[in-house]
């Protein structure tokens, strides 16, 4: 239809630029059509004065607003005029006949197979659209080269070289790898038929790479993208993401989340599990949202010992899904036996210290190591590795502070603290990365002095004045919302279920006001006494690099007094808390790679950052990387040293085989008499050909996108007909520049002759002939 009106296809006019031919200056013709409209108007005018309405035999008189109708039909009508006699054309860039090449690129991923187009696969549907004409038009004009495109792009001889079956879709890659090969060919334009997906590392999907597009502006090269496939799924839950710390502490309960889409199955019903292996970790029933929206579930479920593990995360298939192979990722987890040392430094003898001892005894992962003092001066030492440990009392240096994980602060003075020790505390949490717990008693909090400390800031709490703030009655705890949630008071896996067994826990004693919430602190749990008002019971919050919290009570004890025999809820609680104090406090060398995850490509960044025995970056160390894998894969690295950022290493690294991979780090220092500064073990893993069964709904967008960026078209496969003829207006390989004279259109015609008889009409109409 548009060429039928506009005598040239679209591209013209839309690639190409506006001309006059007319030696006459541009600027007299807007001149000229604003004086011809002036004149007109000012006719209208003076028409209207002088007609009086309502005279016997004389025509009814326009009103304003039908002569100022008149008035813009007329006007067009001169300005159609005037343009014409300027001689408009355009002028655009056209491939020479024969001399150029159209590069035919077919998508032959997996997802391609995808049976979504009037019951034929994607592949059959693009190969159809291909062998009904277009490649034949094509090969008339131009000459053609065919090529498939996965993982890279390969030149075929025939359409037969097609089938979808690769395991990945890199389109970015492709069509830069195109763009450089053909760079001594005069390839005029790019037809890419595929589905829209692309499962580059980094891309997601979400569109094409910025060096590919660069690569392919710099050339000019138009792509015309031929979208097959449905946009969405009928019936699908796909998994998109799952987060999990790669590396816990072994028995402890860890915390992950599994986010889905789904489309079909709204408020149905699924079950998300993780599995080791065969072993069914967690699983739990969860209610599905709305269709195409991000739904993320949390999983809480013990690590287990030691060692490296592979952990499947899925949505149980759902009856009638389209697609099952997209509702699983795998992740790898490293579960560490290391022993955290805590120190826990206790003003005076109670239960509370005896009874949290006691539930650390059969937790393997953490070790307090103890400093109680009995009396003005006397300290009793418990868990030291040796007569010198703790020998002077509480740690005055940063090497000796810095070698626990975690401190525990019971009923002490905040005086009792020298300046000194006070400042390596907050350093402690600030550049150590670690984390300090204080426990609620008769001297600790405001009454032991806290609120007027150099440390009060470290509080997770604004603590309320006076020293009279400790109170000995009972009271019950109840979770917050937060605390729901939370794996440290996770008691049983149902969240309902762990909710009320926390509302029957005996009741509490011996507790301190901590006041009220600083912003960013998060409240897990609340006490409450006949009837007073709720205060909270425990409180984190991250501070620095490092955590603090707050345990407002040292009434714990109770609960293992007076729960029934055998009852795990006051040993679990403290457990719980005690390795989310230390889980993440780093080591002296703190490892990490840039993915924990590699699907179908293998280079991944490995980065350290080494501190020395007081926690100062190690300029120059000698870190190296040991890296084993799948198949006797084996290799030691070098790390570098960076240049911007002190203490920090790191290695490139390519994972050639699929499977998982264990790294060393180990940071040696340059000073022989201090030798080892420590070492740490992560895991990465290379999964390969499972990047196709996600994301597996077509991508139109990404494809409009793409042909908008670069000069090109989106075409459907309804139009394609015209995709020979329109192919041609391109600025890349052998063009010339043709000069397409827009006078004779049959659209200026149409409105010349239109123009004049809309204004005989409606004079006729309004009685004024």
């Amino acid at each position: 239809m548009f060429p039928l009106l506009f005598k040239y296809p679209s591209p013209v006019f839309t690639q190409g630029h506006l001309v006059f031919l007319s030696r006459w200056p541009a600027w007299l013709l807007p001149a000229l059509v604003v004086i011809a409209s002036a004149g007109l108007a000012v006719l209208i005018q003076y028409r209207l004065r002088q007609i009086k309405p309502g005279l016997r035999g004389e025509p009814a008189a326009l009103s304003p607003r039908r002569a100022w109708g008149v008035w813009a039909v007329q006007s067009a009508l001169v300005a159609l005029l005037l343009l014409l006699l300027w001689q408009p054309a355009m002028i655009v860039a056209e491939l020479s006949s024969k001399q150029n090449i159209i590069a035919v690129v077919v998508d032959d991923s997996k997802s391609m197979a995808t049976r979504d187009v009037g019951g034929k696969s994607r592949e059959e549907a693009a190969l159809t659209a291909l062998q009904s004409g277009v490649l034949d038009g094509l090969n008339q004009r131009f000459r053609t080269r065919l090529y498939r495109i996965d993982r890279s792009l390969t030149k075929v001889d025939a359409l037969n070289g097609v089938t979808p079956a690769a395991a990945a879709t890199h389109l970015g890659d492709g069509l830069q790898q195109l763009a450089t090969e053909t760079s001594d060919l005069p390839v005029g334009a790019v037809v890419l038929l595929t589905d829209g997906g692309e499962n580059a590392a980094g891309m997601g999907g979400s569109g094409i790479g910025l060096e590919a597009m660069q690569a392919l502006r710099n050339r000019r090269l138009p792509v015309h993208t031929v979208a097959f496939g449905s946009a969405e799924l009928k019936h699908d839950v796909d998994v998109e993401d799952v987060s999990v710390s790669p590396t816990v502490v072994a028995n402890a309960r860890i915390a992950a989340t599994i986010t889905f889409t789904q489309h079909g199955y709204l408020n149905g019903h699924a079950t998300v599990t993780v599995r080791d292996g065969d072993k069914t970790l967690a699983a739990h029933e969860v209610t599905l949202g709305a269709n195409g929206a991000i739904q993320s579930e949390p999983l809480y479920f013990y690590a287990g010992a030691a060692g490296a593990k592979t952990l499947r995360f899925s949505v149980e298939p759902v009856a009638g899904e389209e697609n099952t192979r997209n509702n699983a990722l795998t992740r790898p987890v490293l579960v560490s036996a290391a022993k955290r040392r805590i120190l826990y430094i206790e003003g005076e003898p109670r239960w509370q210290f005896r009874f949290l001892r006691r539930a650390e005894e059969d937790d393997p992962t953490v070790q307090i190591v103890s400093m109680l003092r009995t009396s003005e001066n006397k300290i009793y030492r418990q868990g030291i590795s040796g007569p010198e440990e703790l020998a002077d009392g509480f740690p005055s240096k940063a090497e000796e502070l810095f070698q626990y994980s975690g401190i525990i602060i019971g009923s002490v003075d905040a005086d009792y603290f020298t300046p000194t020790q006070q400042q390596l505390i907050r350093e402690y949490v600030d550049r150590r990365g670690g984390g300090v717990l204080f426990l609620g008693g008769r001297s600790s909090l405001s009454d032991g002095g806290w609120t007027a400390s150099s440390l009060n800031d470290l509080l997770p709490t604004f603590l309320p004045g006076g020293r009279n703030n400790f109170h000995r009655n009972a009271a019950l705890v109840n979770l917050t919302e937060a605390g729901v949630q939370s794996p440290i008071t996770r008691l049983l896996e149902d969240p309902l279920k762990n909710e009320a067994r926390w509302r029957k826990l005996t009741y509490l004693a011996d507790y301190e006001d901590p006041g009220t919430p600083k912003p960013g602190a998060t409240v897990l749990a609340e006490m409450s006494s006949g009837g007073r008002r709720k205060m909270p019971m425990l409180i984190t919050q991250s501070y620095g690099n490092g955590r603090t919290a707050i345990v407002a009570t040292g009434g714990t004890w109770r609960w293992q007094m007076s729960e029934a025999l055998g009852d795990p809820s006051h040993n679990l609680f403290w457990q719980q808390l005690l390795r989310w104090l230390v889980a993440d406090t780093p080591g002296a060398v703190s490892a990490s790679s840039s993915a924990h995850t590699l699907s179908d490509q293998g280079h991944l960044q490995i980065t350290a950052q080494v501190r020395s025995k007081d926690f100062q970056p190690a300029r120059n160390a000698h870190v190296s990387a040991h890296v084993s894998g799948p198949e006797g894969a084996n290799a030691v690295l070098d790390m570098t040293p960076s240049q911007d950022t002190p203490g920090l290493y790191t290695a490139d690294y390519t994972a050639e085989k699929a499977g998982p991979y264990l790294t060393e780090v180990t940071a040696d220092s340059t000073d022989a008499k201090v030798g080892e500064l420590g070492r740490e073990v992560l895991t990465f893993q290379r999964e390969d050909g499972i990047a196709e069964n996600f994301h597996t709904a077509a991508n139109p967008k990404l494809l409009e996108q793409l042909a908008k960026e670069t000069g090109g078209r989106a075409w459907s496969s309804n139009d394609l007909k015209d995709l020979p003829r329109d192919i041609s207006y391109s600025e890349a390989g052998i063009s010339v520049r043709s000069t397409k004279e827009l006078w004779n259109m049959p659209i200026v015609f149409f409105l010349l002759l239109g123009l004049p008889v809309a204004e005989w009409l409606l004079r006729r109409k309004w009685g004024v002939v």
